[in-house]
Order: C-alpha cells, then sequence, then structure tokens
C-alpha cells in the first residue's frame, strides 16, 4: 500500500463521477435512450468514438452532430428522473471526507458535470457542506483535463494564491483527472482500475478502492 503523509496537504479536489459517486448506471440509462430515440448504436459502440480531451457533455456533438443541444435536453429530463433511484455512493468515500474533514483540510468538488444535474444528486449522497466549494463543467475556461479547471476551482476558493500547488491533492478514476493535476503541478490520487490501454504513471497514486485509500490515509497520518 503506498504512503500518503498529507502534513502539507492544503486542500483536496475531489471528482465526482464515479470516484465520489458511483453514477454511471444513471448515465447508461439515460444515454441509452436518447440513443435508441435517435436510432444510434449502443452507449458500448457509441463511447469509442468519444474524445477523450472532452466531458461527456461536449462529446455530444460528435455523437449527435446537428441534434447535440436537443439530445442533451433529451438525457439531462430522463437523467433528473432516475437519478434518485440508481445513484450511489462510494464505499468508504464518506469515511475520506470525514478524515479531511476532521483535520480543517478544505474539501472542494471539481466535476465536467453540469450544475443543474450535480446540484441534483448531490444531496442525495452527501450533506453539501462536506464541500468547502463546487466547480462544475463550463464554469472555467476549459472543464478537465486542462488544468484551468483546477486553477479556476482553486481561485474560487481563495486558495490560489495562498498555496503551492504539490501540497493540492486531486482525487479521481480517470486519466482526466490525474492529467489536470499534473498539468497544474498538483498531486493526482487515482482510485479504481487503470482504463482500457493505460499505463502507470510516476507521479500518480494508484489505489483500488476508496477503501485502500482511506487505509493509506490512517496508516501514514496516524
Amino acid at each position: 500500500m503506498q504512503n500518503l503523509d498529507i502534513s502539507n496537504i492544503k486542500a483536496v479536489v475531489f471528482d465526482w463521477d464515479n470516484t465520489l459517486a458511483k453514477s454511471s448506471p444513471p448515465l447508461r440509462f439515460a444515454v441509452s435512450k436518447v440513443l435508441d430515440f435517435y436510432d444510434l448504436p449502443s452507449w458500448d459502440e457509441v463511447k469509442q468514438t468519444r474524445d477523450g480531451n472532452l466531458s461527456f457533455r461536449d462529446n455530444f456533438p460528435i455523437i449527435f452532430k446537428d441534434k447535440a443541444d436537443e439530445a442533451y435536453e433529451r438525457y439531462k429530463q430522463i437523467y433528473l428522473k432516475v437519478v434518485p433511484f440508481m445513484i450511489t455512493r462510494t464505499p468508504c468515500a464518506l469515511n475520506v471526507l470525514n478524515f479531511f474533514k476532521k483535520r480543517h483540510i478544505p474539501v472542494l468538488l471539481m466535476t465536467n458535470k453540469d450544475r443543474t444535474l450535480l446540484e441534483f444528486e448531490l444531496p442525495l449522497l452527501f450533506e453539501p457542506e462536506y464541500f468547502d466549494c463546487v466547480v462544475c463543467g463550463h464554469e472555467a475556461t476549459k472543464d478537465k483535463p486542462h488544468g484551468d479547471h483546477l486553477m479556476y476551482t482553486l481561485s474560487r476558493c481563495g486558495l490560489k494564491d495562498d498555496i503551492c500547488l504539490n501540497n493540492v491533492l486531486v482525487v479521481g478514476d480517470s486519466p482526466q483527472d490525474s492529467r489536470c493535476a499534473l498539468e497544474c503541478g498538483a498531486k493526482a490520487v487515482r482510485i479504481g482500475p487503470l482504463f482500457e490501454n493505460e499505463t502507470t504513471c510516476d507521479n500518480v497514486l494508484y489505489f483500488n478502492s476508496f477503501v485502500d485509500f482511506y487505509q493509506s490515509l490512517l496508516l501514514s497520518n496516524s
């Protein structure tokens, strides 16, 4: 298990989708319904054509062409109806949030997700007060994986000018999260398995689950 000394950490930035929240089931359900509506192939096939440098939302023009805006609104409507029944909290994520909050380390939420969707589903899983700042998609000049998203998040919370980015943890489940962190010199923490065809990076700390991440925090900072 990798050691993670947080003695110098001044802020922790969490991704939302499939990091703190298991949101794949409602996403897959909603986008599959929209693909069916437009007589497009299945999500498993379509997602292979996505641009990995863009968010889920910003891939809609690639998938739906001139119907992108209409398709996204249809997706949102379906997603909002089903998400209360399909989204779940990632096991041990709450323990990790409590670990940092008890040590008075600011906890930030940075997601590419539409704010309308995020603000609806966040209270389903966590008390919003856990997060000192929440930044959603299309609020920075560029979303993850671009470092602009992290710099904007830190500035929104009054941390940008007072913090060395080596003292910031960025916790996520995807290469986009890690790239965003590394672009700014922050410490990247990855939760979960590697993506297909992905190789490890020396500057990223990898954990199989939040349980492993939490145990490392306890062991390294007892």
